[in-house]
């Protein structure tokens, strides 16, 4: 379940460090420095990909569906307000992009007959705990309530930016969340990484 991102920002020579919030980067470019972009999108591009990534499964799509988050960005200039954090109104393009692109690449490819090859696998040991047995169990939630979850502890939205960012009510949201993670505490799985 932990993965290394697929960009790190940690270069200070490509990096913009600039302390101004998004709002007012957003208001410099729509004054006409667009060069205040840069430091938007060094800002929040690793987030943008490893979302894109969660979505795709795959690290040159998620780059693709990155840029193409971006692009969608840019052209909102001139006249972008931005009512919310940068991130609650990129994480809807971001989804829908990477669905986009996920659909066409499969449309693109022909998928191998990989059923033997899961025969041969050694069966794990109940006894130890892993990330794999996380990741089974966020898989075995349903797609509205894992999105809520990982939104909530993985991008460490608020259950404000979850409702703008899903355009769901807040009661949804709670719901969603508190199924979620009571699906996390019953399973033995991860009771036990939880430490319960």
């Amino acid at each position: 379940m932990a993965r290394e991102p697929i960009v790190e920002t940690t270069n200070a020579a490509t990096e913009p460090a600039d302390p101004r919030a998004d709002v007012e980067l957003v208001a410099a470019i729509n004054r006409g420095a667009p060069a205040e972009f840069e430091t938007l999108y060094y800002r929040h591009r690793d987030w943008a990909v490893n979302l894109a990534f969660r979505f795709t499964g795959d690290e040159a799509l998620a780059l693709d569906v990155m840029q193409e988050a971006f692009l969608y960005l840019l052209r909102k200039f001139p006249g972008f307000e931005l009512r919310a954090n940068l991130r609650t109104f990129l994480y809807p393009a971001v989804r829908n992009l990477s669905i986009a692109a996920r659909r066409k690449a499969s449309r693109c490819q022909s998928a191998p007959d990989g059923g033997d090859l899961l025969a041969n696998l050694p069966a794990p040991d109940p006894r130890v705990v892993r990330d794999e047995d996380l990741a089974a169990v966020l898989g075995g939630l349903p797609v509205a309530q894992r999105e809520v979850l990982l939104l909530r502890f993985v991008d460490g939205f608020s259950l404000m930016d979850i409702v703008e960012a899903l355009d769901i009510p807040l009661g949804t949201v709670k719901s969603r969340l508190h199924y979620a993670l009571d699906t996390l505490r019953n399973d033995p799985r991860t009771r036990e990484w939880l430490g319960e």
